[in-house]
Parts: C-alpha cells; structure tokens; sequence
C-alpha cells in the first residue's frame, strides 16, 4: 500500500470512528492479548531532539499517534497535558506522535489549544513508524508497560486525565 493510501485509508477509519464515538467516547483502554513487544522507534521531536521508545524502558509509556486534522486529537489534547503534569514524576514518559506533518503545522495547532504542551510531540514525517503499529484510526493511544510490552489500546480521543484512566496507568508503574 502507498504512503498516500496509507494516510487516506488512516483518515477514512479516523472518520469512522470519531462518528461512532462523537456522543459519549468510553474512558476505558482495551487490553492488548498477549501483551506484544512495542515496535520500537527513532523520530525527532518538535525540538530536534532523537528520541527512541526503547530509552524508556523502566518507565510506562503512553505512546499516541495524532494529527492536527483530526478533531478528536485535537480535543484529546489538553486532557493529555493534565495527565502528564499528574504523572511526570511516576517513572512515567508521553510520546505524542504527529504522523504526516511538519513543524510549521503542529506549531501553530499547539499555540491553538490555549494549554502549554510540555509533553514531547514527536515527528512521524513519512508515516513509516505508524506503519509498526496496530492504528486503524486517529487518535489511537497504547499504553507500553515498563518491561516495554503493549498493556493497553485506546481507539479516539478520551480524557486522559480521568480517574479511571490515570488508576489503570498507575497500576503498571514500578514500585518504589
């Protein structure tokens, strides 16, 4: 499949289920059978700075594939800043990535939200990293436990700073 299939194909279903979840989108996570290793990853953030998935190993990571179009990101947005500023400190690491646009884009949607986004926005460019990943929609979200296996699946946007949400994170952190 091309590239631009890829990314129509990804903007269909991300259709799809914004529709099916516009009315009352669950605040729950799926749990990944058999907890598969995460496919790692190397991508620039926002900053310029190479990150990798595996350098978070130890730490749970909520790894979320989003862009500026899709309105559910777009709402899932501050709600993640909440939930990274409650658990930044836990042996916990967020790794939003934007698939498919530059920096220009994602600059001028994060000044929109009317929240400083401190969590790292990593840069998918080419959609070869999403391609790694089981994402049928956008935004979809996994929860990667410290061992670096995929513990949970969220499908659309969900307020991540909900109670329920931060219990089931917190649940997988390390014990001090």
């Amino acid at each position: 499949m091309t590239m631009v299939a890829r990314v129509f194909l990804v903007f269909a279903l991300t259709l799809l289920a914004h529709s099916a979840l516009a009315a009352a989108p669950a605040q729950t996570m799926t749990p990944v059978a058999d907890r598969p290793t995460a496919a790692d990853f190397a991508l620039k953030d926002i900053d310029g700075k190479l990150r990798r998935l595996s350098e978070s190993r130890g730490k749970v990571v909520l790894v979320n594939f989003w862009a500026t179009w899709c309105p559910p990101c777009r709402r899932e947005m501050p709600s993640m800043q909440r939930a990274w500023t409650q658990l930044k400190s836990e042996n916990f690491e967020m790794l939003a990535i934007n698939v498919g646009e530059d920096e220009d884009t994602i600059f001028g949607f994060t000044f929109s939200t009317g929240v400083e986004l401190t969590f790292p926005i990593l840069l998918d460019r080419d959609a070869q990293v999403i391609k790694a990943w089981p994402v049928i929609a956008l935004p979809t979200s996994f929860v990667v436990d410290p061992q670096g296996r995929i513990v949970y699946r969220a499908v659309g946007g969900r307020e991540w700073d909900d109670p329920e949400l931060l219990k089931k994170i917190r649940e997988l952190l390390p014990r001090k």
